[in-house]
């Protein structure tokens, strides 16, 4: 006899035997469930699937409860969603799987680093260079000039040395930048103009020319390229390199108008009226000054790079140098200064080397040219004395931790002295010159409505404008989702779906050799390898590019280095779906995650019990459809872990069927190579 009841507010029927799971899913009612497997008997395990009894208020994993005649049952309620959110958050609470690799967490733009360095591993760079440039616009700058984001997270460190990462980029851009040829999509009759032609302009520019949108690129310089080509000396980015990216940028449709510059011969309403969207990425040309008496006598350090570019690296010698500050900016003023002639280049910086900002290989590489370093000193009056320059310091001592979590400098008293030199650079800070028309913060940034690049109207925002000064790889992310909103906007197309659950097992520096067991065979021991450099002489004689590109048989060998350490399952996690569906935060629960244990004997299953959650799935799936009992729970409590008899690893007996680890809901069982 057929049952009647009420489910989320409408009268169904269910047969006798049916659960309100079931009856739901024959209703087009979604109800979550980890540890339903049709197939097999009943589990009732995760409770995720949970609804409510809204009569008893009781609630009912639905995957087994059947309902009762004149039964009221809410499915999708505020309490019964917050329950499954609750379920999930204790699930993700003690998953210990990486739901992306660290090294793909850590890039700004979200790059598929295991994907484009596995292909280059098999030598094929082309298809390395089609999954870099699905996030990575300009991959022959950024492999040069990236700071390696990736490779500070990389688990290889646990080792000694990272993957050298950038250089997959680097080869395959090299290799096949100008063979690789997008697909563009039919034109959607949409038209954007993008205010700067640096990473992020460039960035924005590609991919709404990806998706169909016509694109005009309106820059004040003479020049594509923004600080890669102004910014950047020659000896890290060459600038025919810079071209040949730029030039593909053409062949894709985009339009460059150069000289033009906003709010002065370049109007925000005009091409408001003109466009269907604007986009503003100016970045931050405006440069701060020294900050103290005199500081008009120094020159910029942006402003000291832009002359030397524009003078294609032909400038006269500046004689004794002083550089103040500690970034990046800082070290290409004074390894371009050494370029230059100078034979006495010298670097002032109020904190220690340990708190400089600028990468450490920048740092080694500038003393090895011979720049002098003098740390825990500050500016506090510049003036000119005859021909010269003379800049008055003050020592410093380190205090308390300030806002950057660095230590700050504190003056002391009584410790002036006086130092000369022919030029001074100043090297501190960059910020936005935002014309009239435009909102800023108060970090006098372009303003834009919180997690979006929208400014107001159809105008948009992308890049160091609106962040600050930031890096190449930062510019170009930032530029990519502007261009899906505006395209989102313009066409009503949604934006991509971007994952919002991430399980860690955590960073590397926690790990020890024995919590990383290789995912993947034959994972090489060998020493990173390392780049070619010119000669310390050659260097400094020249703008020549101080490093040259891996071999390819080089690059393929150090991706034999590369452990995979990602989920292997992460694109069909379930955990992971619902997690997503409802919200949820894994460090929501906080609690010590599952210890990192893998069973890697068998020759093509991979048992990661880290990420089990339990539901007992692969255990009925082998006694009920295979007749064997080969898994098995061990212990009881938040101490079960699902083994094979003994713990012995798979028998020779197992058929390799599969079944257990087609089950598995969240990869705790799954192949060695993907089938």
């Amino acid at each position: 006899m057929s049952i009647e009841f009420m489910l989320d507010g409408r009268s169904v029927t269910a047969e006798p035997g049916q659960t309100i799971l079931e009856v739901a899913t024959a209703n087009g009612i979604k109800i979550p469930t980890l540890c339903r497997e049709n197939r097999i008997s009943k589990t009732t395990s995760c409770f995720v699937c949970v609804v409510k009894d809204k009569k008893t208020g009781r609630f009912l994993p639905s995957c087994s409860a059947c309902p009762v005649p004149g039964q009221d049952i809410d499915a999708s309620g505020p309490e019964v969603i917050d329950m499954r959110r609750t379920a999930l958050n204790l699930l993700l609470s003690e998953h210990a799987g990486d739901c992306e690799a660290p090294c793909t967490m850590a890039c700004p733009a979200h790059a598929n680093v295991e994907e484009y360095v596995r292909a280059g591993r098999r030598g094929e760079f082309l298809e390395s260079l089609k999954i870099i440039k699905e996030r990575i616009p300009l991959p022959m700058s950024i492999g040069r000039v990236c700071p390696r984001f990736c490779e500070k997270e990389c688990r290889r460190n646990v080792y000694g040395k990272p993957v050298a990462i950038n250089e997959f980029k680097r080869l395959a851009a090299d290799l096949y930048y100008d063979e690789y040829m997008e697909e563009l999509p039919p034109e959607t009759g949409k038209r954007v103009a993008v205010v700067g032609a640096g990473p992020a302009g460039l960035s924005t520019a590609y991919y709404l020319r990806r998706e169909g949108v016509a694109v005009t690129v309106y820059e004040a310089m003479p020049k594509a390229g923004g600080m890669i080509r102004y910014g950047i000396p020659e000896y890290r980015m060459p600038k025919a390199l810079l071209d040949r990216e730029i030039a593909h940028f053409e062949k894709l449709g985009v339009k460059f108008e150069f000289g033009r510059k906003l709010g002065e011969n370049l109007s925000l309403d005009q091409l408001k009226s003109e466009f269907d969207a604007v986009v503003v990425a100016i970045g931050c040309w405006k440069a701060s000054g020294l900050r103290c008496e005199g500081e008009e006598l120094a020159v910029q350090g942006i402003d000291f790079l832009r002359n030397v570019a524009l003078n294609n690296n032909a400038a006269p010698n500046p004689g004794r140098v002083i550089v103040v500050g500690g970034g990046n900016t800082a070290m290409d003023c004074v390894r371009t200064a050494v370029r230059l002639g100078s034979s006495d280049v010298n670097c002032f910086y109020r904190r220690t080397e340990a708190e400089m900002p600028a990468e450490k290989i920048e740092i080694h590489e500038a003393r090895e040219e011979g720049v002098q370093f003098h740390f825990l000193v500050a500016p506090v009056k510049v003036e000119k004395r005859g021909s010269r320059l003379v800049m008055t310091c003050r020592k410093m001592e380190l205090g308390e931790p300030d806002a950057s979590g660095r230590r700050k400098p504190v003056e002391v008293p009584g410790s002036d002295y006086e130092v000369e030199a022919d030029t001074i650079i100043g090297a501190i800070g960059q910020g936005t010159a935002a014309p009239a028309g435009i909102p800023t913060n108060r970090f006098r940034n372009v303003e834009v409505a919180e997690g979006t690049s929208h400014v107001a109207d159809n105008v948009y925002a992308a890049g160091d404008c609106v962040s600050g000064a930031a890096t190449v790889v930062e510019g170009v992310a930032g530029g990519r989702r502007a261009a899906l909103e505006i395209v989102s906007a313009l066409t009503g197309k949604p934006m991509p779906k971007e994952h919002t659950v991430f399980v860690s097992r955590g960073k590397w520096q926690g790990l020890s050799k024995s919590d990383l067991v290789f995912l993947r065979d034959n994972v090489s021991d060998a020493d990173r390898a390392q780049l070619d450099f010119i000669s310390i002489e050659a260097r400094k004689n020249s703008f020549r590019e101080v490093t040259s590109t891996m071999s390819k048989e080089k690059v393929m060998k150090e991706g034999e280095r590369c452990i995979e350490c990602s989920c292997t399952d992460k694109h069909d996690c379930k955990l992971r779906e619902h997690g997503e569906a409802y919200g949820c935060d894994p460090n929501a629960i906080k609690g010590a995650r599952q210890p990192l244990s893998y069973d890697i004997r068998h020759p093509s299953i991979i048992q990661d019990r880290g990420k089990c959650i339990k539901c007992g799935i692969c255990v009925k799936v082998c006694k009920e459809l295979v007749n064997k009992t080969l898994l098995s729970p061990k212990k009881r409590g938040f101490s079960t872990f699902v083994a094979t008899a003994f713990d012995r690893g798979f028998p020779a007996s197992c058929a390799d069927c599969g079944e257990c680890v087609n089950a598995c809901p969240v990869g705790a069982l799954d192949w060695r190579i993907k089938k």
